[in-house]
């Protein structure tokens, strides 16, 4: 039987009839009753239940545990040990399947601090995956990235002792991935000393994530996603490169490919080098500098215009380090992370000058750039023409496949 309270709220809302007069005091206890009366409250409640509109909601969570709203479950009676529920099954959201339906990635990212490393490593935590960032100095990279340390990034030292190379060994084991965008930038002036910090900078922290990864069992390497640049084809006003030409002879071109041999050091299952173009958005990178001029008045192309720039928006770049973490075995080998039409400087600064509505009028001559950035103006007053042709054969889609559509993206 119910209690007469409960008895009348189920009456005025209609979920069950109202009881016939009786002149006994209390209803029989029988077992047949009492299962009669809790198959009606049941159907009754679930009945209710559907018609109120109550829905589940989901919400993203948090690891690989279930999402679960206060609302999803609408309890209809609770008398001592007894429970009557008209529960809705629960969605798993894609932060829970691992952003896409995958599993929960662990991931190692050295150049978390840079340009490219901060969209990288908010786009990893924002699907739920575990982030451990491989850090020269753990308190600066806290200030660089706040947000990454309150959404449960960890971090990891390395230093020049034993102790913080230790560190990184151990960041390293557990990982389902590990991503090394390390380098000084090459956006700064060059000169012999510095083109020797260009090198180390490199090289030194890619030794380093391939011996880590080495130091473990075979079992337990993780996959390695390693940086390198369109700077590897060397320079030309011609040719047109893709994933299979061969490197070019010049500082950058020699560079690179010492980079990529320190990468392929890794004996791990799949190694997936990724070539990267220049890198747009607002905010770094060369847009950075370019941005600030235009929205004076005062833009124009660097030299003469016509050099060839292979681009990349930072969200495909983004795009594509993420599909070489979640499919390794597809995505392995050398990836051109450059937009499928490439343009020159001149229509780099058109489509400046279209999406901020100013003018492109004041040209930056070649002797100026030289005399401000030494023999690092051949980044920006040399090119190649590059292609993705691996990478969209592989069926990654790019989000900004034009120069305009970036521009109109980035600026608004």
């Amino acid at each position: 039987s119910l209690p007469p309270s409960a008895t009348r709220t189920f009456v005025q809302r209609g979920w069950i009839s109202a009881p016939q007069a009786s002149s006994s005091p209390t209803l029989p206890h029988s077992t047949k009753t009492k299962t009669s009366s809790m198959a009606m409250l049941q159907t009754s409640a679930s009945a209710a239940y559907a018609s109120s509109g109550t829905r589940t909601l989901r919400r993203r969570g948090a690891g690989g545990g279930r999402a679960r709203n206060s609302r999803t479950t609408h309890q209809v009676r609770r008398s001592g040990s007894t429970q009557c529920r008209a529960e809705a099954v629960p969605l798993k959201s894609g932060a829970e399947a691992g952003g896409d339906g995958g599993a929960k990635l662990v991931i190692a990212v050295t150049g978390a601090t840079g340009f490219v490393g901060k969209k990288l490593v908010e786009t990893l935590l924002a699907e739920g995956h575990e982030v451990r960032i491989l850090t020269r100095n753990s308190v600066t990279a806290r200030i660089a990235l706040p947000q990454a340390a309150l959404g449960g990034a960890k971090f990891y030292a390395h230093d020049s002792g034993a102790s913080g190379a230790m560190e990184w060994s151990d960041a390293v084991k557990g990982c389902t991935g590990v991503v090394n965008l390390a380098g000084a930038p090459i956006s700064d002036p060059w000169n012999e000393d510095y083109k020797k910090v260009l090198i180390k900078s490199r090289l030194a922290a890619t030794k380093r994530i391939s011996d880590a990864i080495n130091r473990l069992p075979e079992g337990e390497r993780p996959n390695l996603v390693s940086s390198s640049a369109v700077g590897y084809y060397g320079i030309s006003d011609n040719d047109t490169f893709d994933e299979d030409s061969r490197p070019g002879n010049d500082f950058l071109a020699k560079l690179c490919v010492q980079w990529e041999e320190a990468a392929l050091m890794a004996q791990t299952a799949n190694t997936t080098v990724i070539r990267t173009g220049v890198v747009l958005e607002k905010g770094g990178g060369a847009l950075g500098k370019i941005l600030p001029i235009f929205q004076l008045f005062a833009g124009g192309p660097l030299g003469s215009g016509k050099q060839w720039l292979s681009w990349i928006h930072r969200d495909d770049l983004v795009g594509i380090i993420m599909a070489a973490l979640k499919d390794p075995a597809t995505f392995s080998g050398v990836l051109n992370a450059t937009a499928p039409e490439p343009t020159t400087m001149g229509g780099l600064c058109d489509a400046v000058a279209l999406a901020l509505n100013r003018p492109n009028w004041l040209p930056v001559p070649g002797f100026a750039v030289k005399a401000l950035l030494g023999e690092g103006a051949t980044v920006v007053l040399d090119g190649q023409r590059v292609l993705p042709k691996k990478t969209e054969a592989l069926g990654y889609q790019f989000q900004y496949p034009t120069v305009d559509k970036a521009m109109a993206a980035i600026v608004k």
